[in-house]
């Protein structure tokens, strides 16, 4: 049987195996070094005092490196060294009414430094002339160089002893320029002229704050202020002091309220004076009271002879600071009273008894 012819089969292939691509691989991202930009700096003088410690905190507060400067004739170390451990905080013991001179950019300058209690500025009346005036004329120059935004504070004290009531930013004032206040009255007029100056002559962007009574925690006890003597005499079981019948009246901003006035006003566009402070007023008689009540003690009130040209009223007119800032006071005199108090009643037996400040015994003409 014949055989059939066959084409022999061609070797089947194994399917082709399919090899993946290879997977790319991932570089790590190239990581961005981060550069921290260096902090705006600001420069507070009277920084050892009430209101410039408690602005050294509001500043630091706002992410601002703070350069605090005070001769510590009234300001002290006390208040500012919780701020010492920080790198974004740095202090300078020296007297601004000499010379002012700080390295580097500035954004603002807050100008806090001078006598403000009754009892420091008539015993040491030229360092108080000095630094609303000296003073003022060398940051002002520091601000002109550096294009720097200042702030001064000025004062109720502008006003003297009022005929227009309550005061207004609008009232030239009433003021004895020879007589024992004077000194501290006519420096802050002066340093309003001169701020006012630098501003329409060389265009230094410069505000103006009257401050009117301020009261909070880290006021001396013995700066001769009505709100610290009571407090003051209360712990120590003393009879209250009031000067004259007690029928003038006084109106007390918590130290809060005012610090953040302030800083609208520094951030606001407006270079003319403004009333920071609160407009509930009352009687010397009445507060006197209010402090018996408050510290639970027995003590009697005792009448002195009203001091030469004490003021009798003393109210701000905060219309323009309600306007301009969109502010006004927040705290009632009885929630800050409290705080006060607590602070006081925190103090040593030795800051307690502690009758001199200081006895300016350096800066006083033997």
């Amino acid at each position: 049987m014949a055989k059939k012819n066959t084409v022999p089969k061609k070797p089947t292939k194994a399917p082709a195996k399919k090899v993946a691509a290879p997977k790319p691989v991932k570089k790590p991202a190239a990581k961005l070094a981060v550069v921290k930009r260096p902090k705006e700096r600001v420069l507070i003088t009277g920084a050892a005092g009430f209101l410039g410690s408690h602005l050294c905190d509001r500043f630091l507060k706002e992410g601002y490196h703070v350069i605090g400067m005070d001769n510590l004739i009234t300001g002290r170390l006390k208040n500012i060294e919780h701020l010492f451990k920080r790198e974004d905080f740095e202090f300078f013991h020296h007297d601004v009414s000499t010379f002012v001179h700080v390295p580097g950019d500035l954004k603002f300058i807050l100008h806090f430094a001078s006598p403000a209690s009754p009892i420091d500025y008539l015993k040491i009346p030229i360092q108080t002339l000095k630094v609303s005036s000296l003073g003022t004329h060398n940051l002002l120059g520091l601000a002109k160089a550096k294009g720097a935004r200042i702030l001064v504070a000025s004062t109720s004290e502008v006003y003297g002893d009022p005929k227009v009531h309550p005061q207004n930013e609008e009232y030239w004032g009433h003021v004895n320029t020879v007589g024992p206040r004077g000194v501290y009255d006519e420096a802050k007029r002066f340093q309003e002229a001169i701020t006012m100056a630098y501003h329409t002559y060389h265009g230094v962007e410069t505000r103006m704050v009257r401050i009117f009574n301020t009261y909070g925690p880290r006021m001396r006890l013995n700066d001769g202020r009505v709100l610290p003597a009571f407090i003051g005499q209360a712990l120590r079981g003393e009879d209250l002091t009031i000067f004259g019948k007690g029928n003038q009246t006084r109106s007390f901003c918590y130290v809060d309220d005012l610090i953040e006035g302030i800083y609208r006003l520094l951030l606001s566009d407006y270079a003319g004076p403004v009333n920071i402070g609160n407009p509930a007023e009352i009687t010397i008689k009445q507060f006197a009271e209010e402090i018996v009540k408050l510290t639970g003690t027995k003590q009697k009130l005792v009448y002195k002879p009203l001091p030469q040209d004490d003021p009798m009223q003393r109210q701000p007119d905060i219309t323009l600071a309600k306007k301009l800032l969109k502010w006004q006071p927040k705290v009632s005199r009885a929630e800050g009273l409290k705080i006060t108090y607590a602070y006081f009643k925190s103090l040593s037996a030795k800051e307690l008894h502690e009758k001199d400040h200081n006895s300016f015994e350096g800066y006083v003409r033997k």
